[in-house]
């Protein structure tokens, strides 16, 4: 039988940004982001928009917060990234409008080829569309989509699309119940 050779490893034509603009990034994340100090959101969406992240209104984005590339991220009005979270983007993570990420959620868009003796990199894009709720804990895996007014409940994992206007809960996540948001 073949084995892991991680000395084979290969991210093959992935480019995530010139060494100097990921440097400068992983000093102005280590600095203003994953810092228990209280920094103004609106100073957090000037940083991220500066580095190439398209960051709409009144977005809220607390303290510890890991966001691996910027220049990959795109935040509708009105959205509230949580304490903790975690946004590893090797590649597109799309938020809408009105959506809540919650203290300690994930979202990952990288994983291995683990079929493959050299442990390929493989990136694909995660979108959470507009009025969802990814709850505390949660984890959204690469090539999700979460579907517009979707819950995820507290350390659920989404493995695969969601529908609008459920609940999901569990590992992996399965519906179990609809949203029906009140006036």
């Amino acid at each position: 039988m073949a084995e892991v050779n991680l000395s084979k490893y290969s991210v093959k034509d992935y480019h995530s940004g010139s060494f100097i603009k990921r440097l400068l990034w992983y000093i102005i994340n280590r600095a203003f982001f994953k810092t228990s100090f209280p920094f103004p959101s609106k100073l957090k969406i000037f940083l991220l928009n500066m580095f190439g992240g398209e960051i709409g209104k009144d977005v809220i984005i607390k303290m510890h917060i890991n966001i691996k590339y910027p220049w990959f991220l795109k935040v509708g009005d009105n959205s509230w990234i949580g304490e903790g979270s975690w946004i590893d983007n090797l590649t597109w993570v799309r938020i809408g409008r009105n959506v809540c990420i919650s203290q300690g959620a994930s979202i990952f868009t990288g994983n291995h080829n683990y079929k493959k003796k050299t442990f390929d990199l493989i990136t694909n894009q995660v979108i959470i569309e507009d009025g969802s709720w990814i709850a505390a804990k949660a984890v959204i895996c690469p090539g999700v989509t979460v579907k517009s007014h979707c819950v995820v409940t507290v350390g659920s994992v989404v493995t695969n699309d969601t529908k609008a206007y459920k609940v999901y809960q569990g590992n992996p996540a399965q519906i179990i119940r609809d949203r029906i948001i009140e006036e």
